[in-house]
């Protein structure tokens, strides 16, 4: 089984498996605790900071949520008038996104279970990508970006920047130490991206507690 593959197996078992109902919570209005309250806040601020990368008014653009999770991003997108795919490869994080999807939005969102990277897809306009990478080397990372890019003209995604403070974390392999912390991140340093990705630009970068992403946009 290739590298990607087996981070593939291994993201699935924990989002499937593992942390469904704490991913459940932490994308939800219920209360958390106050380190999972800082993800929260930092995750809604990455995702304003990527959807701004878009027009306002999204209507007749196909847009590829890539890793969508319980659907937050994807309800987003709808809201503004996109025609969107949300894919993950958490089946029960599809049947979330699906019990809260909005009514008036259902005919224009499609919801699968499996690779983000699948070229089945379709082609999109725009392809937004939040935390949904950042479990990749950087071969794998610059491949599915390379995936994703040859179907869209926009990818907007986030990374964990090498910053000292995630690369000791990193390092130990605990960056949330507990029974169902998720699988380990893999920083990168944007330069280095930079080198391999052609039309990669930095964005924007997201600091909130135990909450720390960068957002990446590649253009062509």
């Amino acid at each position: 089984m290739s590298d990607y593959a087996t981070t593939l197996t291994r993201v699935e078992d924990y989002f499937d498996r593992t942390a469904t109902r704490t991913w459940e919570r932490l994308t939800s209005t219920e209360k958390v605790s106050r380190i999972r309250q800082t993800v929260r806040e930092g995750r809604d601020r990455m995702r304003a900071a990527m959807l701004a990368r878009l027009p306002a008014d999204l209507t007749g653009m196909r847009v590829l949520d890539a890793g969508c999770g319980p659907g937050v991003m994807t309800a987003e997108l709808a809201a503004r008038g996109a025609d969107v795919t949300g894919v993950d490869i958490s089946p029960q994080l599809i049947r979330i996104a699906e019990a809260r999807l909005n009514p008036a939005h259902k005919a224009r969102v499609r919801l699968v279970a499996g690779d983000m990277t699948d070229p089945a897809l379709g082609h999109f306009d725009a392809v937004m990508a939040m935390d949904s990478l950042i479990y990749y080397g950087e071969d794998d990372l610059v491949a599915a970006l390379e995936r994703l890019a040859s179907r869209a003209p926009q990818v907007v995604f986030t990374v964990a920047p090498r910053t000292p403070f995630l690369m000791t974390f990193w390092t130990m392999g605990k960056l949330f130490p507990r029974s169902d912390r998720s699988p380990i991140m893999v920083p990168h340093a944007h330069a280095r991206l930079a080198a391999r990705v052609p039309g990669l630009t930095r964005i924007d970068r997201v600091s909130r507690g135990f909450y720390i992403s960068e957002c990446l946009e590649v253009r062509r």
